[in-house]
């Protein structure tokens, strides 16, 4: 349906739903559910140059209106992942994905990255820069402009795919690293990442995760998410990918509406399994509700 369809790092999507990486795993694992070439495409679980085992165990704690995670990359590494993962993935799932990209030094990053934008599948090279659970990397990358603007360059020097940076809401300023991410030569930028959040088990007097801290997800970092999209939106040139605590079709167009090209959908895929089939299903009807005649008429729309 062309009304849906939209341009990102000018590769085209048939819709703007993305799951976004860490809860749609490699994809095949939700084909088993519903054809998933009805997404737009997806960001596959965050890759590390070197296997991980991840964080100790809790990982997950609940939270109102969302949950805490502190994963901690766990991934089998690259090698593996263009091995093993992509060629399934390849059975099951026939347009570009995104590659999702962590790091703990700007030589892993470039290594990563080198290695899956000579995969054939791999659209986009989503850099993460933000994840909050690790110790040692992730987020430290991206709370810091000349940081995050040095992984930028080393990453482009030896790719040739779209380098879209993931950047976090746990900064002062998320405008200034966007803008050093786009003068670096940065084609997009995603976000929010998680916040960094925290909860404590009231009898055993501990924190419930394991890693003591983790990511805060689902619908109640909406609001922040819109106006950190819509902060981001206005103050540089390249596309925009939103995400943050979305649900529905109403909250993927109040994305776009504030700046977002496309929208990730994360911690609602944990709840409901088939909510971004739900979402694209739904978005047509929640168009029309809204006078809405193409998506790619709305981005960046918002009157205010």
């Amino acid at each position: 349906m062309d009304r849906l369809s939209v341009s990102l790092c000018g590769i085209r999507l048939d819709n703007p739903v993305i799951p976004a990486s860490g809860t749609f795993g490699f994809g095949y694992e939700f084909a088993e559910l519903y054809d998933i070439n009805v997404l737009g495409t997806f960001s596959f679980k965050g890759t590390t140059l070197q296997p991980r085992f991840g964080n100790p165990t809790p990982r997950i704690a609940e939270c109102t209106a969302g949950m805490l995670n502190a994963v901690g990359l766990q991934n089998p590494g690259v090698e593996q992942v263009i091995s093993t993962e992509l060629p399934k993935l390849a059975q099951c799932f026939h347009k570009p994905v995104m590659a999702n990209i962590s790091g703990f030094s700007v030589a892993d990053y470039a290594e990563t990255c080198r290695l899956l934008d000579q995969q054939p599948q791999v659209g986009w090279l989503e850099v993460n820069v933000s994840c909050p659970n690790v110790h040692g990397g992730g987020m430290s990358f991206g709370t810091d402009c000349a940081q995050a603007a040095e992984v930028v360059r080393a990453v482009k020097a030896v790719t040739t795919k779209p380098v879209i940076m993931k950047l976090s809401p746990n900064v002062t300023d998320i405008v200034s690293i966007a803008r050093a991410c786009e003068d670096a030569g940065a084609d997009g930028i995603s976000l929010i990442n998680t916040l960094l959040g925290m909860r404590i088990d009231l009898k055993t007097k501990k924190p419930i995760l394991g890693n003591t801290m983790g990511g805060y997800s689902g619908p109640a970092i909406f609001p922040v998410a819109v106006r950190m999209v819509y902060q981001v939106a206005k103050a540089v040139k390249i596309p925009v990918v939103g995400m943050g605590g979305v649900s529905s079709a109403e909250d993927v167009l109040e994305m776009m509406l504030a700046g977002a090209t496309a929208v990730q959908v994360g911690a609602a895929n944990l709840v409901n399994p088939t909510a971004c089939l739900d979402i694209i299903r739904s978005l047509p009807e929640t168009m029309d509700r809204y006078h809405i005649d193409k998506l790619t008429d709305i981005i960046g729309g918002t009157n205010g």
